[in-house]
């Protein structure tokens, strides 16, 4: 994960603030292309209900090393809704690790979170419970 978050402040420290996410994203593959980090970018994928795929899509801007999922932004403040949509690809795809990365403010703001798929929670990276989803 230390390398996907140095990938990401590389990005920030050569860009700067003020672009739009696009820009950072494409930043971010060319930066971990380079470090020959592993990732698909803009990963479409369909959540199931009672075991069946559905027709609706979702895009992951990132998904690193098999099981880290980024999600990057370009807004003033990140909020809970943009929180709330990582939680969600994580828990959907069952993946432990998940990013979110603001690059508009002076200095790249990253947020790491954990899901555990055994308590169906999201842990923050002090290990406080930030979200727990129905059983």
């Amino acid at each position: 994960m230390y390398d996907v978050i140095g990938a990401i402040y590389e990005v920030h420290m050569e860009l700067g603030a003020g672009l739009n996410e696009y820009c950072y994203q494409e930043g971010l593959q060319m930066q971990l292309e380079e470090q020959n980090t592993p990732f698909n970018r803009e990963m479409n994928f369909h959540p199931s209900y009672h075991g069946r795929e559905m027709n609706a899509l979702y895009r992951v801007d990132f998904l690193c090393k098999g099981d880290i999922i980024v999600e990057c932004k370009a807004v003033d403040d990140l909020d809970n809704n943009m929180r709330s949509q990582l939680f969600n690809y994580m828990r959907l795809l069952k993946h432990p690790c998940g990013i979110i990365v603001n690059f508009a403010s002076k200095t790249a703001k990253v947020e790491r979170y954990f899901y555990d798929k055994d308590s169906n929670e999201i842990l923050a990276v002090d290990g406080h419970v930030i979200h727990q989803y129905r059983h």
